[in-house]
């Protein structure tokens, strides 16, 4: 037994020969690769303007740090692995982007990278503080309408729409539509009346969400006393107004047609006005603030050189007198009870009148030929009987003829340079005042010299369309360039020509009461 361990023992040189052996293969040498790398220079933009977009996050994989554009949106990676590259793009408010590169060792590439506005399934939070606040009162026929977004932010893109809706009215007027901005002015209201408005927000993938329902309501039609014409853009329209202006409405909208010559009723509850909206001057009625417009009359309001300017309300405001050609009518002021009153001598019209109940009652007449300059005035009683000249034929147009407030004078116009024109033009028209008998001495109003501008009437223009003022102490008329190339212009003065004033600019044919 113990011979054959012998036998299995190894020997000793051949033990060094097998540790010599491993020692040697332990020691054989490893290569290992170096790593190489490139350099990005990154800009972000928006995907939609092309801005640069600041403070978007980016990094790659394989990892090489983490970068944030500056204000011109560039970012630049340094030292990224070279070889394929995921590089991902993130900023908030924009959808995140991920994009496959191959990087070139030792080299350095220029990326352009556009980022598309985060979108949400999620509806929009519906608007709130109103302005103007909600059952609002007392506000003026133009209002600017303000809501702000409730939980939304920039990045949104929210869009509104605006309904308008007016009294009991179910269908809207649309203000805004696809409107960015949180405002929006509704214009062209009436006085006096209840609106209703909602906003629509909407974001860009079409989710909406329909606000609530906010109203408010505007003021009383306010009290005015002046109406006049004006021509604006080619049209032709009514207007009131107080004496500074600050009340201005505008009455009718004619479109195609004329108005003319509006008068307030002596109780102000009626305008009557003239228009050619049928082809041929026709009186109608409306109520002070435009609405209830109605056609009173059926043989037209018109004759030589009369658009529609003569007629004349009553003095207790139930009738109105009205020239057709030669003939006088008198009528009711809802249309009916039609009665001819005078027929105009042979081969002339009758123009412009006027009424008083003073003094038994009378009326005042204009009678033209077929030039308007052919002008005469008489006086008749109130049936139309009783002609009495008051002024005849003279040189010059003649025209407008108005009651003062007893019946004792009655105003007129008088070109004083005589200049007989055919197209009805004059050079120095002036406003005069007679007493109620032939042949009474005028008074030349126009021609006084005025206490606050040290002139009268300036050279070069006309006075004209005269009436007297609801106080007594005064007149409302026209002053106008005589070439008509300027606007007209409504003026005061007093009885004596005095305190000249100027009301309104780019106006004409004034009623006051």
């Amino acid at each position: 037994m113990k011979n054959s361990l012998r036998r299995l023992a190894p020997h000793p040189t051949l033990f060094w020969l097998l540790a010599l052996t491993l020692l040697l293969a332990g020691c054989e040498a490893v290569t290992v690769q170096p790593v190489s790398y490139g350099a990005l220079s990154v800009t972000v933009r928006d995907a939609a303007t092309g801005q640069p977009l600041a403070n978007a996050n980016l990094s790659t994989n394989p990892a090489s740090g983490s970068f944030v554009s500056d204000a011109q949106g560039l970012a630049v990676l340094p030292q990224v692995p070279a070889g394929s590259v995921a590089l991902l793009t993130r900023r908030s408010g924009y959808t995140s982007l991920t994009t496959n590169l191959t990087v070139t060792a030792g080299g350095s590439q220029a990326v352009t990278l556009l980022l598309d506005k985060a979108t949400s399934t999620s509806p929009p939070g519906a608007p709130g503080r109103p302005t103007p606040a909600h059952l609002a009162t007392g506000l003026p026929t133009s209002v600017k309408l303000s809501w702000h977004p409730t939980g939304g932010t920039r990045a949104d893109s929210l869009t509104y729409d605006v309904a308008l809706f007016e009294g009991s009215n179910p269908s809207p007027r649309l203000l805004l539509s696809g409107g960015r901005d949180s405002s929006v002015v509704a214009s062209g209201l009436r006085f006096g009346t209840s609106y209703f408005w909602q906003v629509t927000v909407r974001k860009p993938n079409s989710i909406s969400t329909l606000g609530p329902t906010w109203s408010f309501q505007t003021q009383p039609f306010p009290d005015n006393r002046y109406l006049f014409v004006r021509t604006v853009g080619g049209s032709t329209d009514i207007y009131s107004s107080d004496a500074a202006g600050t009340s201005l409405v505008q009455l009718t909208r004619g479109g195609g047609a004329v108005v003319a010559a509006p008068q307030l009723s002596p109780n102000r509850d009626l305008i009557a006005y003239a228009s050619n909206a049928t082809g041929a001057w026709q009186l109608y009625t409306m109520n002070p603030d435009g609405s209830g417009q109605r056609r009173i009359t059926t043989l037209a309001a018109e004759g030589y050189n009369n658009p529609g300017v003569g007629y004349r309300w009553s003095p207790d405001g139930a009738q109105l007198i009205y020239a057709h050609y030669d003939q006088l009518y008198r009528l009711n002021r809802d249309g009916t009870g039609l009665q001819l009153l005078a027929t105009a001598p042979a081969g002339r019209h009758f123009r412009e009148c006027d009424w008083t109940v003073q003094n038994g009652g009378r009326l005042v007449v204009q009678t033209v030929g077929q030039q308007v300059f052919d002008s005469e005035l008489y006086l008749l009683s109130v049936d139309g009987t009783n002609p009495q000249l008051l002024v005849g034929n003279l040189p010059g147009r003649l025209d407008s003829p108005s009651f003062n407030v007893d019946g004792t004078r009655v105003a007129y116009t008088r070109d004083v340079a005589g200049f007989n024109d055919p197209g009805g033009r004059q050079l120095d028209a002036h406003v005069f005042t007679q007493a109620l008998s032939a042949g009474a001495t005028p008074v030349d109003v126009s021609g006084t010299l005025g206490s606050t501008t040290g002139q009268g009437k300036p050279p070069g223009t006309n006075d004209l369309l005269p009436r007297y003022a609801p106080t007594a102490f005064g007149f409302i008329f026209v002053n106008r360039a005589n070439d008509d190339r300027s606007p007209p212009e409504i003026w005061t003065m007093d009885l004596n020509g005095a305190g000249r004033a100027r009301l309104f600019q780019n106006a004409t044919q004034p009623d006051w009461k």
